[in-house]
Order: structure tokens, then sequence, then C-alpha cells
């Protein structure tokens, strides 16, 4: 399927091509990845991972609280951090007190400081690593982290600006609808299959692939 016929079928959903512009989502150029800090990824991560299975209003309402009692999200101290800190966290009243994604802080910013190491920082590593591998990318993030397998990891990578997709409902029964999507979207033959088109696309049209995601996402009746 050519992306012209999904882009029409946004066009009318959504009234129209300024109204569409407007709804598709920025792409962070790749000097400014690599010039965000590492604490931000860190804290970026960590919101995903506590808005997965959770009212997501909740969490962002309560984020500046989590930035206060995870003081700052700094890799290097939380990949070392003392389980006496972690168990203070799991009573703390200003975040959500589920300890298992707790124990996921100290082993992200781990997984970010091996990356820092051989990168010099994760935004140099995630603004080297290209759009149209973003698969590799989600293996690497499932492979190496903690509770960053599902739509975790594609929505904090949409959150700090790489250009990527996000197999949300709409995007997955669109795809399905298409013919393009014939396996669990959260396998590796689904992302594959969801890559290809994706990337079919962009050469196709010219377009960053988050804003691709977004537009065949509104082809579907909310």
């Amino acid at each position: 399927m050519k992306f012209s016929e999904l882009y029409q079928q946004a066009l009318a959903r959504k009234g129209g091509e300024q109204a569409l512009k407007s709804m598709l989502p920025p792409v962070t150029g790749k000097q400014r990845l690599a010039r965000i800090g590492d604490d931000r990824y860190l804290s970026e991560i960590t919101r995903c991972i506590f808005k997965a299975g959770f009212v997501w209003r909740v969490i962002e309402n309560k984020w500046p609280d989590f930035e206060a009692a995870f003081e700052g999200f700094v890799p290097a101290y939380w990949q070392q951090v003392p389980p006496e800190v972690l168990e203070r966290l799991a009573t703390d009243e200003r975040i959500v007190r589920n300890m298992q994604k707790i124990r996921t802080v100290p082993e992200n910013a781990r997984m970010i400081m091996d990356v820092v190491k051989d990168h010099g920082s994760f935004g140099r590593f995630l603004a080297q690593w290209p759009s149209t591998d973003q698969v590799g990318l989600l293996l690497y993030l499932k492979r190496n982290g903690e509770r960053l397998g599902g739509n975790s990891a594609q929505y904090f990578l949409r959150r700090v600006g790489w250009d990527g997709f996000i197999l949300s409902h709409d995007v997955v029964t669109a795809l399905t609808r298409a013919g393009i999507l014939d396996a669990s979207p959260a396998s590796k033959k689904g992302l594959t299959q969801a890559q290809e088109a994706f990337n079919r696309w962009h050469e196709e049209t010219g377009m960053p692939i988050s804003q691709l995601s977004r537009i065949v996402s509104f082809t579907v009746d909310n």
C-alpha cells in the first residue's frame, strides 16, 4: 500500500492538511539529542515505565515529586545506589510506591552508564542510531535495560524526540487492516514488518517516521 492512500484517509478524518500537520510530533535533531543530559534520559525512561499499566495523568501530575524523590535521576549515583535507599522510596508517598518499578532505576542507570563508557553520553548513542533500524534499538534497550519491552521503549524514544514509530493500538489496527502486519507487534517479526513499511513510506514521502506513524494512527476510528 502506498502511503498516499493512508494520508488521504487521515486528511478526511482530521479535517484537512493544516489540522493534520498541527497534530504531528516534533522531531529532535541529532545534535540536540546528543546534548540532552544522561539524567534526563533516565528520567524519561523511568516516567514511561511508571506510566505503563497506570493512569498516565497521575504520573504526570506527580512527576515533580518523582524528580525530587529520585534526586534528579543522576545515573552515576543510581547505578550503585544502596538497597536501603530503594526501600525508603518504596514507602515515599510523593511517588507511586511500586517496588518492582523502583528497582528499574538502578538497572537502567547501569545501562546508561555502560553506554556512556563507549559513546561519551547516552544522547550521542541515540543520535548515531538510524531510524531505519528502530527494531535493533528496541531490542538493545529490552536486552540491556529493565522493563523496556512492549511499548515503553517506543514511548520513551518518542518523548525525547528520537524519530521512530509507536505500535499503538490504532497503528497496529491500521497496519493489520492494510495486510502489512500479521504477527504480534511485540515480536521481532512484527516489529520488522512495521519497520519495513515505515522505511518504505519514509523513502516514498521523505517524512520523519514518527510523523508517518502518527498519520497512520489517524486512519483508525477511535
